[in-house]
């Protein structure tokens, strides 16, 4: 599709993602992992966040990330569409499913990354202006290591009491399936769109404000 098609197709589509403003996102230094990931050659990682704009933003100024793409995790293939997941009763949550190269970015620093700057993990059911069960924080750990350091990670972070509310992130199971063309590389394609400027460039500019070392300026394109 021609870019001028491509935004009208998003205009109609946005309802999930255009929500009225409520009390914004703060971030946290969230602490080193105790537990680091033992991984080698390029793995993937699937985290749910609340909008995938945001989440896909993020990461893809991650070094060491090769691609983020945003669609679907927690349901089943043949409702896993924007318009039908945005109903919020297909089990699905927005995600985004990254794969990197644990020789720059290791999965427990994608961790941190994810809870100091994408999303708030006391949340339940919704992030930033976003609510409904698509937009809840869960991580779709993809080995059997990836469910161990998330699940020693969350309970490091729960212990440290970072949060003055308890951390209902959860860790699921599911297949991930991509979403609409449209949606990938949001961000990029749409600097100027009021949600981007309001929820989702205030990440990036923490991304780079906090871990300096891992920030790219150069966007990773899907």
């Amino acid at each position: 599709m021609k870019r001028a098609a491509l935004l009208a197709a998003a205009a109609l589509a946005l309802a999930g993602c255009q929500s009225a403003a409520i009390a914004g996102e703060g971030t946290v230094h969230a602490p080193m992992a105790k537990r680091e990931a033992a991984e080698k050659g390029l793995k993937t990682a699937v985290f749910a966040g609340g909008c995938f704009w945001g989440v896909e933003a993020v990461f893809s100024h991650v070094k060491g990330v090769k691609s983020a793409v945003s669609g679907f995790a927690g349901g089943s293939k043949a409702n896993a569409s924007y318009d039908t997941v945005s109903g919020g009763g297909t089990g699905h949550a927005e995600a985004v499913k990254v794969t990197y190269d644990p020789a720059v970015i290791r999965y427990d620093q994608l961790l941190r990354i994810y809870f100091s700057v994408i999303a708030d993990p006391t949340l339940k059911n919704r992030q930033g202006p976003d609510s409904g069960t698509q937009y809840r924080t869960a991580l779709f750990p993809q080995s059997a290591e990836q469910t161990a350091v998330a699940k020693a990670y969350i309970a490091q972070l729960s212990a440290a009491k970072l949060w003055s509310r308890p951390i209902v992130t959860t860790i699921e199971s599911g297949a991930f399936y991509p979403a609409e063309a449209y949606h990938q590389d949001f961000a990029l394609n749409n600097p100027k769109h009021g949600y981007i400027i309001r929820w989702d460039a205030p990440k990036v500019a923490a991304l780079k404000g906090m871990y300096p070392g891992v920030y790219q300026t150069a966007f990773v394109r899907n």
